[in-house]
């Protein structure tokens, strides 16, 4: 009996240390509890700044126009062995590498020797080319142009296989439809811009049955899908676009009307090319309260031809500022500019593209008087 009452005894002690504890844990977590539904104001003073500051991020976005290889600039390039095209951009190299990102108009296409050199009427350039442009600041070159079938497929194929193994993205000629739906988004200084591309047509190369996309036509539909699909991934849509008409140095009414439908389709920037000759910049305020930014023609950047204003392109920059707080995002673009350049040669041998405004030093009279010429018309609907 004594035995039974001391193990009864351990039992009962046992069970109330084991419900005294039980209650210390729950009082315990009843606590903490407490705390996270109520913090302390030291907690509120510490998280407030977080949740009411306002994050900003800036970068410039920058253009170049036509990459427009002539035989005259390919031989020029070749030194019996290779050819290298460095020495055609070391006089704009620091201009070039300014912005945070920069686009290029690659109007011939890079196909490579393999399949054969040429040049107008139906270009083929050496792969060499591209690596040029990276050596020089381009991240990303637009394909969709007059000039993208002029080697078919097969040209398509060899210059894309190049592009991909230096690291050069590019944007409007795509190997299959699955490439062609994935989006082109360079992500820089926390902002996320997608380039689109497209051209009015292929010097009447017909495209093969069934393969569209080897090169964006325009078509009004097609895009307005693509810049809906890029707004809900990208911040900034920027679209890279071939028309009007060569040589003309003021845009067309069609180009004015089509790119009064793609800002108001969601397009921040658009950069034209096709005319050879620049056209000037101006801000499109869209209906829904926004300001887009359009570049009519950027000119040639590099290329055989020369006088009547062919040989004279340069860079389009403009300021993005995104704004993130805690009830949304705002993109606002500012400080478009215009660096203008020229392309000096003698006879045809050592192609240089320098700026404009020392261009004087490299044979052009008048250099100082042309630059301020070329600035006015570029800025004349921005004042």
């Amino acid at each position: 009996m004594k035995k039974k009452s001391i193990v009864s005894s351990i039992l009962i002690i046992s069970i109330s240390l084991i419900v005294a504890a039980s209650l210390l844990i729950q009082q315990h977590n009843y606590k903490v509890t407490a705390a996270k539904m109520h913090p302390t104001k030291d907690h509120v003073e510490r998280v407030q700044p977080v949740l009411t500051r306002t994050l900003t991020e800036k970068l410039t976005i920058g253009a170049i126009g036509d990459i427009l290889i002539h035989d005259t600039v390919y031989q020029d390039a070749f030194n019996g062995t290779a050819y290298n095209f460095n020495p055609i951009f070391q006089n704009v190299k620091g201009i070039l590498e300014s912005p945070d990102v920069l686009t290029a108009n690659q109007e011939s296409m890079l196909g490579g020797v393999a399949i054969g050199v040429s040049s107008y009427p139906m270009f083929n350039s050496p792969h060499e080319v591209a690596d040029a442009l990276v050596n020089t600041g381009v991240d990303i070159v637009s394909l969709a142009n007059n000039h993208t079938l002029d080697k078919g497929e097969r040209g398509i194929l060899s210059a894309t296989d190049y592009l991909n193994s230096v690291g050069l993205p590019h944007v409007g000629s795509f190997l299959n439809e699955e490439d062609r739906k994935k989006l082109r988004i360079i992500h820089k200084n926390g902002i996320k811009l997608a380039f689109l591309s497209y051209t009015y047509g292929t010097n009447g190369i017909p495209i093969p049955d069934g393969k569209d996309f080897l090169v964006n036509l325009i078509n009004r539909d097609f895009m307005s899908d693509e810049i809906k699909r890029a707004k809900q991934e990208a911040d900034v849509v920027i679209m890279s676009i071939h028309w009007g008409n060569e040589y003309q140095r003021i845009p067309t009414n069609e180009q004015k009307d089509l790119a009064n439908f793609l800002a108001n389709e969601g397009v921040d920037i658009i950069f034209g090319s096709h005319p050879h000759v620049l056209q000037p910049m101006e801000w499109i305020h869209t209906e829904d309260g926004r300001k887009s930014f359009v570049i009519y023609s950027l000119g040639n950047f590099i290329s055989g031809q020369v006088r009547d204003y062919k040989d004279t392109g340069g860079m389009a920059t403009v300021e993005i500022t995104k704004q993130v707080t805690k009830t949304g995002k705002t993109i606002e673009l500012a400080n478009p500019a215009f660096y203008p350049t020229y392309v000096s040669s003698q006879r045809h041998r050592n192609y240089q593209v320098v700026p404009l405004e020392n261009a004087g030093a490299f044979g052009l009279q008048n250099a100082s008087t042309k630059y301020q010429e070329i600035q006015d018309h570029m800025t004349q609907w921005l004042r």
